[in-house]
């Protein structure tokens, strides 16, 4: 039986205790890190020498500690697109997770630092990005969501909907939805159904409807 290859993961983070608590965390969790760096720069040189599977990248890093980390991803992100990235955020930044996630959204994910803990939800946020899926932080969809119900998008959904699409944001599959709301799978179908109707969101194949239909609301930002 041939072996399945360890998922190739390359870690931008300015401190180094939480660089190697993270390498070790990730090497632990089945990962092979190929890549630790400090800061945006040494990061897209690692990424170039040897391109990863997924990279995890804080978004503040030298030498300014503002969007460094950040920059950085949306290069890789153009540069090298298969190479899927988490950015890990102290607290939720509306701008950089709009910014992150204004283009393709596949293979993208935005946490905050405190997830990092929860290692099991941690290690499966990589697996999603790394599969090509989106991984978006709870507080993260929250407050982007209360923004957007100020601006009017959402205004057309009903409560349960605005729980789907939630959820959706999160990362959650149909199965995982229906588990958090106690609902059948045949319910959450007809729901995100709903979604995609009223945001006008036909069925492409070049489009990843569940990501759009929670950042349609960035339209009139």
């Amino acid at each position: 039986m041939t072996a399945v290859a360890a998922p190739r993961v390359t870690v931008a983070e300015d401190s180094v205790l939480l660089r190697e608590g993270m390498c070790r965390l990730l090497a632990e969790s089945g990962f092979a890190v190929v890549g630790a760096v400090g800061d945006g720069e040494e990061l897209l040189r690692a990424v170039a020498a040897d391109p990863p599977d997924v990279v995890v990248a804080d978004v503040r890093m030298p030498p300014t500690h503002s969007d460094e980390g950040l920059r950085a991803a949306l290069v890789i992100r153009s540069r090298w697109p298969s190479v899927a990235v988490l950015v890990l955020s102290q607290y939720v930044e509306e701008r950089y997770a709009t910014e992150l996630l204004a283009g393709d959204t596949r293979g993208v994910g935005y946490l905050l630092k405190d997830r990092v803990a929860d290692v099991e939800s941690f290690v499966e946020a990589l697996h999603r990005v790394r599969a090509g899926g989106t991984a978006l932080d709870p507080e993260v969809v929250s407050q982007l969501f209360a923004r957007a119900r100020r601006v009017g998008p959402l205004a057309a959904l009903t409560p349960r909907e605005r729980e789907v699409l939630a959820l959706m944001a999160e990362g959650r599959s149909n199965a995982g939805i229906a588990g958090a709301l106690v609902v059948s799978e045949g319910a959450v179908e007809k729901h995100i159904s709903g979604i995609f109707g009223k945001f006008a969101l036909p069925a492409a194949p070049a489009d990843h409807r569940r990501v759009l239909a929670v950042l349609r609301y960035l339209e009139d930002q």
